[in-house]
């Protein structure tokens, strides 16, 4: 759902999927790749299911864009900032602050490898960052089915983001604006007074003002707080986008979640653990045969197999009458949730899962990812490209305010004791959580969803929330919730301390 995750050229862009599959282009060489052939159709329908398919395409490794690399023969001075990673988060930050005059270099192995997982976002946060014309398919409107009797249609515009393109217009940006490039992997940073140090895979070194760790989950720069003793909740989904001969969906509406389990029927030991730690199917409906699906565990501690995700996606398709002919793509999405924050603050400044920008509650990190960066990158001119020219300590901790302001890190509380409280709700419970939680105010779960909230309607969500809800609703969070409430009290009066 966070990595919610194309099958075109990087050099494409689309205004919708379905111009793509049109028919003045469907002879396109790109089409021939994409398009299964006669034997493979055939074969698929003797396999036990989708996952004996192997993927029809692979997507492009590479981009074909020219970048000026950094010269080490010219006693070049130091950069304001060197980026480490080229995500999302790293390259929308290099582009925002070289655009104000600052001299970046961004730092990664393979700065032009195109990002593997699809992404879906509410367009509205696209929109407030210029990004529209990055998404190749929108839906008016966005459907959940609690069960079989009850759905809630969410008129709220979603959007599914042409990956590919996104990188080339923010390399496209970088470029256009001086940003330097090194091709090799960091491997360390070492820090004085006023400038710090990285070091790469090849021996080489780059001096800078800041150091921007973008490199993801699993980076080895950032250290993080253990006092609070938080643990991570796990976001694991198994995705394809695949032909198929038909499906049941609308093709005007995505289904952002479909909690229904009677697919399980006659699975007694995969039903038995869905009501416990239940997942749901994620699907965006690309035209009448082409479609993308993705069985998803909202959230669960320890993290639960990925065979089972693929188990119960099996079922579910087989009970829904999908029968794919040709998978396109496939992926493993897993995104760690909540846990502890970096330690604020410290001399390598995080962005994107480094900072831990992860939604806690629902995984989804890219639309916050990217506006953060355009707050840092302010933070960034105003402390380098002033005349005060404000460095060490002081720069570091005024760009790490815009990531984790107080008023944010206290926010933040809220969404974890949200999937503090999924995780102890079961298949009923959530169910009853999310008919609750779409019922409110559209202010109200547009804001949650998209972490714009105060903490003071965060709190009003919460009462408003418990009054809507249904008793049995009502009677989960006053039955379990006690405890991830009184984390959420230790936690606050632990900030405040």
């Amino acid at each position: 759902m966070g990595a919610l995750n194309m099958i075109q050229l990087p050099s494409l862009h689309l205004a919708t999927f379905s111009s793509f599959i049109s028919p003045s282009i469907s002879q396109s060489p790109l089409m021939k790749t994409l398009t299964p052939t006669r034997r493979s159709i055939t074969r698929s329908f003797s396999l036990k299911s989708f996952l004996d398919l192997t993927p029809e395409y692979k997507p492009l490794q590479s981009l074909n864009i020219d970048l000026e690399t950094h010269d080490f023969t010219g006693g070049s001075p130091d950069y304001d900032a060197v980026i480490i990673g080229c995500g999302p988060s790293g390259l929308r930050l290099a582009s925002l602050a070289s655009k104000h005059g600052l001299h970046i270099c961004c730092v990664d192995p393979s700065p032009l490898l195109l990002w593997p997982n699809n992404y879906g976002v509410w367009v509205d946060e696209f929109e407030a960052m210029n990004l529209t014309d990055t998404l190749d398919k929108v839906w008016p409107s966005a459907t959940v089915i609690i069960n079989d009797q009850k759905s809630k249609h969410l008129h709220r515009s979603y959007g599914r983001v042409n990956r590919n393109y996104l990188k080339s217009k923010l390399i496209q940006a970088c470029v256009s604006n001086g940003v330097k490039f090194h091709v090799a992997k960091a491997w360390k940073v070492e820090h004085q007074e006023f400038k710090s140090t990285v070091l790469c895979s090849d021996g080489k070194e780059l001096n800078a003002s800041l150091v921007i760790d973008a490199s993801g989950f699993t980076t080895s720069f950032m250290e993080y707080e253990n006092t609070l003793k938080r643990n991570h909740g796990y976001q694991l989904a198994h995705g394809i986008l695949a032909e198929v001969e038909h499906h049941p969906f609308e093709l005007d509406k995505m289904v952002l979640m479909d909690w229904r389990d009677e697919h399980l029927g006659n699975e007694p030991y995969l039903r038995a653990r869905n009501e416990t730690t239940p997942t749901f199917l994620y699907a965006m409906p690309l035209s009448s045969d082409l479609i993308f699906l993705e069985e998803t565990s909202l959230v669960s501690r320890p993290v639960m197999s990925y065979r089972e995700v693929k188990q119960r996606m099996v079922a579910r398709l087989r009970h829904l009458g999908i029968k794919v002919k040709s998978v396109v793509e496939d992926e493993k999405c897993l995104i760690p949730m909540g846990g502890p924050l970096p330690r604020l603050p410290q001399s390598v400044v995080g962005v994107g899962g480094a900072a831990g920008l992860v939604h806690p509650s629902t995984g989804y990190m890219m639309a916050r990812a990217l506006g953060v960066a355009e707050l840092m990158a302010e933070a960034m001119v105003e402390c380098l490209g002033s005349v005060r020219m404000v460095r060490g300590k002081a720069l570091q901790r005024k760009v790490w305010t815009s990531v984790w302001s107080g008023e944010r890190m206290r926010e933040r509380e809220i969404y974890c004791f949200g999937m503090e409280t999924l995780l102890q709700l079961g298949l009923k419970g959530t169910r009853n959580f999310f008919d609750a939680f779409f019922d409110l105010d559209p202010y109200y779960w547009h804001g949650f969803l998209s972490s714009s909230l105060s903490l003071e309607e965060l709190a009003l969500l919460c009462l408003s929330l418990f009054a809507h809800g249904s008793l049995p609703s009502r009677m989960d969070i006053v039955t379990k919730c006690p405890l991830p409430l009184a984390r959420l009290v230790a936690n606050l009066a632990n900030q405040a301390i």
